[in-house]
């Protein structure tokens, strides 16, 4: 699904990535991990198409992203989920307005709209929070409005990038076990975190990143390096 291939990028200069290689199949759960610069943030502006490598290629599914024109890129966001640590929700709105604001930026018909908020809603366990505005809820109902909203539109995959920066152990706990239900219903997830305890708990598969390499990748790892 998603591959990249001797994948190096440059600013000004100045390289961030250096001859990254690795593929993510459907339905993978994979932590991405490294130091704050290490190049995790940049491996995602790549994978939406924020960004374009310098050198090699990025491909998701059809989409080769070196190619991809301006215009196509909304139809390939509508594969992918984006979940941050900020939750980057709108205040001004309450909890049914932010999540219903992506199916209409995806086109959805307005008569589906409703059904589809109150779906996710129910799969995050936010049921009775859709009226509430975004100052009424805790940070750790705020990150499973973002994740409701990063899942509506149904994606193939969800990158959650340090999805549990601002949240305490046990809301932390709970988003990673909703990311887990995500990935078990079938949804690739790709985690970027520097959180050694959630990386250990998943024993999933690893991809380190130091100084724009790949210097770890590993299946079912619980070592963090």
């Amino acid at each position: 699904m998603i591959n990249f291939q001797n994948v190096s990028k440059d600013y000004e200069g100045y390289k961030v990535l250096e001859d990254v290689t690795f593929t993510i199949a459907p339905k993978e759960f994979v932590s991405l991990i490294g130091k704050s610069g290490a190049g995790k943030s940049t491996i995602i502006k790549l994978l939406i198409g924020e960004d374009r490598a310098t050198k090699g290629r990025v491909t998701f599914g059809k989409y080769d992203l070196n190619k991809l024109k301006y215009s196509e890129l909304p139809q390939l966001r509508r594969h992918i989920g984006t979940v941050f640590q900020d939750f980057k929700l709108l205040p001004t709105k309450n909890v049914h307005e932010n999540i219903a604001f992506a199916l209409e930026v995806a086109g959805r018909p307005e008569e589906d709209i409703h059904d589809l908020v109150m779906e996710v809603l129910d799969l995050v366990d936010l049921e009775g929070k859709e009226m509430n505005y975004i100052s009424q809820l805790s940070g750790g109902e705020k990150q499973r409005v973002a994740i409701a909203r990063a899942m509506v539109n149904r994606p193939d995959v969800v990158i959650a990038d340090e999805p549990t920066g601002n949240l305490d152990p046990q809301n932390s706990k709970g988003i990673i076990n909703l990311l887990k239900k995500i990935n078990e219903m079938g949804t690739t997830i790709i985690l970027a975190t520097h959180n050694k305890d959630i990386v250990d708990d998943l024993n999933r598969r690893v991809i380190h990143i130091d100084d724009g390499k790949i210097i770890k990748d590993e299946k079912n790892s619980k070592f963090y390096i």
